[in-house]
């Protein structure tokens, strides 16, 4: 059965099965205590926070599939279009177009790997490395074709994905109030990942400009006893307009998150020092990172990092492409151009 078959199949099932077993509506009772309802609603506002990961999982796994059809379709299209067959088209502009692996390529892949795959002879491994460079730049080469296809093409998505609605708290954030993407990140001071991610974000800036804004949030895990006091030292850097190089300061060197290394980099970062330190000791802004801890808890982080870009979820310390594939797709959504 071919993909499009299947999905159809499925869909069916799928149909038969909300038929059979038909959702309350939003008013109606799912359960009562002492006779009072508990509605429909309320269990969806519940459930639609706490099982986001599940959901994005599920909307992840089908707009894979969804994108494969849309590729066989296309392929097909520009097949007939150029009175070619599609293995015809698919040589020519892909196999075809793709770079050669060099021997400086794999000298260079197999200098990096070779410590860690010690159980493979180097002939062997170096075989291996060649045969997935060619499947790397063959696969990436087939993304981009794709892409010219889409883009000279009627291709709009209309699966819509889960998201919740997130607040900013009203904390720290770089970009425009309007801007059409918001990001909100619950993140932790003392985390290794989520240090990993300023490279990412700088290249996100760099890319969208005034079309994202990116909200901070704070979510001192427990297991890093540090993190929370580095949070209230990051507000208190706020109240003197530097909460970004605060922030900035504290993941570049995660080493450096006791009391007296706070204070030491305020004074770095040209902070009143006094002021910094009379803040910082008196705890003032604990109540700060409590209530974003509060609200990550409620729309169902339970690890750092954790993204929500217009409510849609990324979970980690995920790669560039991760944040730009659903940074396009919103843009797209909303009738905007890309940025990239």
């Amino acid at each position: 059965m071919g993909a499009a078959a299947f999905l159809v199949a499925a869909g069916r099932l799928e149909a038969a099965d909300v038929v059979a077993t038909a959702a309350p509506s939003p008013a109606e009772a799912v359960a009562t205590v002492d006779g009072k309802p508990i509605t429909a609603a309320e269990l969806e506002d519940a459930v639609g926070y706490r099982l986001l990961g599940l959901r994005t999982e599920e909307f992840n796994a089908k707009l894979k599939i969804l994108h494969q059809i849309i590729g066989e379709r296309l392929l097909a299209r520009e097949a007939a279009a150029r009175k070619v067959s599609v293995d015809d088209l698919v040589q020519a502009e892909v196999q075809g177009k793709v770079a050669a692996v060099t021997e400086a390529d794999v000298n260079k892949a197999y200098e990096t790997l070779k410590e860690r795959r010690k159980d493979k002879p180097e002939a062997e491994l170096r075989k291996l490395i060649e045969e997935n460079l060619k499947q790397q730049r063959s696969q990436t080469r087939r993304n981009e074709f794709l892409r010219e296809l889409r883009d000279k093409g009627d291709v709009r998505l209309l699966l819509d994905p889960p998201r919740v609605s997130v607040r900013d708290g009203g904390d720290p954030s770089q970009g425009p109030k309007d801007a059409p993407v918001t990001i909100v990140e619950f993140s932790d001071f003392q985390c290794p990942y989520c240090a990993r991610m300023a490279p990412t974000f700088k290249r996100l800036h760099e890319a969208y400009g005034d079309k994202i804004r990116v909200v901070f949030r704070n979510f001192p895990l427990t297991i890093h006893p540090q993190a929370s006091k580095a949070a209230e030292a990051a507000a208190c850097a706020n109240d003197q307009g530097k909460f970004w190089e605060m922030h900035d300061k504290l993941f570049a060197d995660q080493q450096k998150l006791q009391l007296a290394d706070l204070k030491a980099t305020a004074a770095a970062i040209g902070l009143d020092a006094q002021a910094f330190a009379e803040c910082l000791d008196s705890g003032k802004h604990e109540p700060t990172w409590k209530a974003d801890g509060a609200d990550g808890q409620r729309y169902g982080v339970s690890g750092t990092p954790a993204f929500f870009v217009n409510g849609r979820l990324i979970s980690g310390s995920q790669p560039y492409e991760a944040f730009a594939q659903v940074i396009d797709d919103e843009l797209q959504r909303k009738g905007l151009a890309k940025s990239h």
